[in-house]
């Protein structure tokens, strides 16, 4: 079902008006799935954790680039979405989901300009406004709406409300996606898209606080880095990572200037909890809350129990006695009860 809220009509009547075809969802897996749908009423079985970080405008590039690179092993070790409609698809099938039930490109035909929902086209080089001015020479309005007259001369407002550049850049779905806000007279933020909600309150702040501490770490080191990996295996490995979870093999800057490394996700996450847990430090965070929250992270590594992987396994053995219709609202009716206590999904019984 859609909301009644006119934004939400206007945002499905926009991308139908653009696309001029039906939405193709495509998505392989152990049991792939071939649909399609008038509208883009398969987005809302996507829920995403979202986190925003105000940066500061002369250090955004060396944030951004770090957030987009350290998204990967994030999203390897947080993995929550392993099924759709019954099928047995990607760790984070969200990824995949979102990006083609809301594509605006036409349907049929070679596709040679970016999705509305892409990690991007490069790293970031010049400032945050290249992002903006990215974002409206590549995509069409989707809602064609006008904002209010800039104040008349002569009058000194703290920062210039920019309202059309803002409700586009709202219908821009990149995975990092960077914020302009006037409040406050203006800042910067980096809007963090690709996490998933759940399993627990406790599995989604030690994610966030892994994220954001390995994305600070890196952006105080030479960014010589964003040269030696090309961002096209960034990119792919972002996809991989969403794809395999903790199996996903990623490209990682190596010892040297001009080396790389491949790593599967779950050693690299492991590898990174130090760095991670300097970038908090750094940035103020007490040293036992950021111990706790990383423990979470290493422990999910360690054993490979991701949200995901503990619903393949509990499925897998609840269709043992039963068949996948059945099984399939046992092991969610399970998986809320192991919610409800709030403790980390690595420690949840398989099957219990």
């Amino acid at each position: 079902m859609m909301t009644e809220a006119p934004r939400y009509r206007a945002l499905s009547g926009g991308l139908r008006r653009l696309r001029q075809s039906q939405f193709r969802i495509q998505i392989d897996g152990a049991d792939p799935i071939d649909l399609a749908s008038h509208d883009v009423g398969l987005e809302g079985a996507n829920t995403s954790f979202q986190i925003q970080l105000r940066v500061d405008p002369a250090d955004f590039v060396r944030v951004y680039n770090a957030v987009q690179l350290a998204t990967a092993p994030a999203l390897a070790v947080s993995g929550n979405s392993p099924t759709f409609l019954g099928h047995r698809l990607w760790e984070e099938t969200r990824i995949a989901l979102y990006k083609q039930s809301i594509d605006d490109r036409p349907g049929s035909g070679p596709r040679r300009q970016p999705s509305r929902t892409a990690l991007g086209t490069g790293w970031l080089r010049g400032s945050a406004l290249d992002l903006f001015a990215e974002s409206v020479r590549l995509h069409r309005p989707v809602l064609p709406v006008l904002g209010r007259e800039r104040p008349s001369i002569g009058t000194e407002p703290d920062a210039p409300p920019l309202d059309e550049l803002r409700l586009h850049q709202s219908t821009v779905w990149r995975w990092n996606r960077a914020i302009f806000d006037p409040a406050a007279g203006g800042h910067l933020r980096i809007e963090m898209r690709a996490l998933p909600a759940g399993p627990t309150l406790t599995d989604m702040l030690a994610t966030a606080a892994f994220l954001i501490g390995l994305s600070l770490s890196l952006a105080a080191q030479d960014e010589h880095w964003t040269y030696a990996v090309p961002f096209e295996r960034a990119d792919d490995g972002f996809y991989r990572a969403a794809q395999y979870g903790l199996a996903a093999q990623l490209t990682w800057p190596a010892d040297g200037r001009d080396r790389t490394k491949t790593i599967s996700g779950a050693q690299l996450v492991t590898e990174l909890i130090p760095a991670a847990r300097q970038g908090l430090l750094n940035a103020g965070v007490a040293s036992a809350e950021a111990d706790r929250l990383l423990e979470v992270v290493s422990k999910r590594a360690a054993t490979g129990q991701t949200g995901a992987a503990w619903q393949r396994a509990t499925l897998a053995v609840l269709e043992r006695d039963h068949g996948r219709r059945e099984a399939l609202p046992e092991m969610f009716k399970r998986y809320l009860c192991h919610a409800d206590t709030g403790q980390p999904v690595h420690t949840w019984p398989v099957g219990g």
